[in-house]
C-alpha cells in the first residue's frame, strides 16, 4: 500500500472511530488501578476485607470496597496471608481482575487490571441497560466508571431480566445498580404493587428496603385501619418506628383521628398510652399540642 493510501486509510480509519467511538464501547479496555485488603478473622471463615482505587479524570480517584470469601478467588489462599508474593483473580459476568502484590501479616497492596466483558456489555445493551449511554450529568470516564462498578457490585444479566419481568417501566442502568445494592427484585417489586402501591418508581423502592417497609407492613397497616395513599407516609411511619400497636394504644385512649403529623409529634415526645392516662388524671385537657406541652413541662405555665 503506497503511503498516500495508507494516508487515506489513516484518515478513514480516524473518522470511523470519531463517529462510531461515542456509540461503542472499546473491545479492548482495560482499567487500572491499586488495591488493599485486610483479614477478617473474627468469623469462623475468614474473609477478605479488599479496596480497590483508581484514577477517574482529573484529581478525581474512584474507590469502591466489598468482603469476600477467599474462595471467591482464583490462585488466592489463606496461607498466603501471613507473607507472601501473590497473583490471583477474580471472575465475574462483567469482566475479570487480576490482581499482583503481596501480602505480610495478614495485610495486602499491590496492582490490579480489570477487563471488562464486552459480551456482557452487549446483552445488557439489548436488554436497555446501556452502559455507554450518557447521564444527565455526565462526567469524564463514566463508561468506565460504570463498568468498574459493575463488576465491584457483581451485577448480573439474571437480575437485568429478573427487573423486566415486573414491568416497572423504563429503567437504566443506576435502576440496575439500585437493584443489584438493595436487593429488589421482581417479587418484591409485585408484592409492593399488589399491597397498594401500584406506581412506586425504583426511588421509593429503595427507601422501602433501607426503612423495611414490606408487603407485610402495609398489610398491618390497613388491618388496623391505616391505609395511605402516600408512601411519604408509611416511610415517616417507619422512621419513626410508629407501629399498629402504638396507634392501636393512643386511640384506645380517644385519639380516633389522627394525622400522620400528629402521630410523628406524638412518637417524638414519647407521648403514648400510658403518658395519655397520667396527664388525663392530671387534668391535662386531650389535645395532642397540650400533651406536648405536658411533657416539655411547660404546660399550665
Amino acid at each position: 500500500m503506497s503511503s498516500k493510501y495508507r494516508k487515506l486509510f489513516s484518515l478513514f480509519t480516524a473518522f470511523i472511530i470519531i463517529v462510531l467511538g461515542k456509540y461503542v464501547i472499546v473491545a479492548q479496555t482495560e482499567i487500572r488501578g491499586d488495591w488493599k485488603a485486610s483479614v477478617n478473622s473474627e468469623k469462623s471463615e475468614k474473609k477478605l476485607n479488599l479496596s480497590m482505587s483508581r484514577n477517574s479524570g482529573k484529581n478525581n480517584r474512584n474507590q469502591m470496597g466489598s468482603s469476600f470469601d477467599v474462595k471467591d478467588f482464583e490462585g488466592l489462599s489463606e496461607s498466603q496471608f501471613a507473607n507472601s508474593n501473590v497473583r490471583f483473580s477474580l471472575t465475574r459476568e462483567a469482566g475479570r481482575v487480576d490482581f499482583e502484590g503481596n501480602f505480610s501479616n495478614n495485610k495486602g497492596s499491590g496492582t490490579f487490571v480489570f477487563r471488562p466483558d464486552q459480551q456482557f456489555f452487549s446483552a445488557m445493551k439489548s436488554r436497555g441497560f446501556d452502559f455507554e449511554k450518557p447521564s444527565k450529568n455526565s462526567r469524564e470516564n463514566e463508561v468506565e466508571n460504570r463498568m468498574f462498578a459493575a463488576m465491584a457490585l457483581d451485577v448480573k444479566l439474571a437480575t437485568a431480566d429478573d427487573l423486566l419481568s415486573a414491568n416497572f417501566g423504563d429503567l437504566d442502568v443506576d435502576d440496575l445498580f439500585k437493584a443489584t445494592i438493595f436487593k429488589i427484585d421482581s417479587s418484591f417489586m409485585r408484592e409492593m404493587k399488589a399491597s397498594g402501591f401500584p406506581n412506586l418508581g425504583m426511588e421509593e423502592l429503595v427507601k422501602a428496603r433501607i426503612f423495611k417497609i414490606d408487603a407485610e407492613f402495609l398489610r398491618s397497616l390497613n388491618e388496623n385501619g391505616l391505609a395511605t395513599e402516600d408512601f411519604e407516609n408509611v416511610v415517616k411511619m417507619r422512621i419513626f418506628k410508629i407501629t399498629p400497636e402504638f396507634i392501636n394504644g393512643v386511640r384506645a385512649e380517644g385519639f380516633s383521628k389522627l394525622d400522620i403529623e400528629d402521630l410523628v409529634k406524638m412518637k417524638i415526645f414519647n407521648i403514648d398510652a400510658e403518658f395519655i392516662r397520667k396527664a388525663r388524671a392530671e387534668g391535662v385537657p386531650m389535645d395532642v399540642e397540650k400533651l406536648v406541652q405536658k411533657r416539655i413541662g411547660v404546660w399550665g405555665k
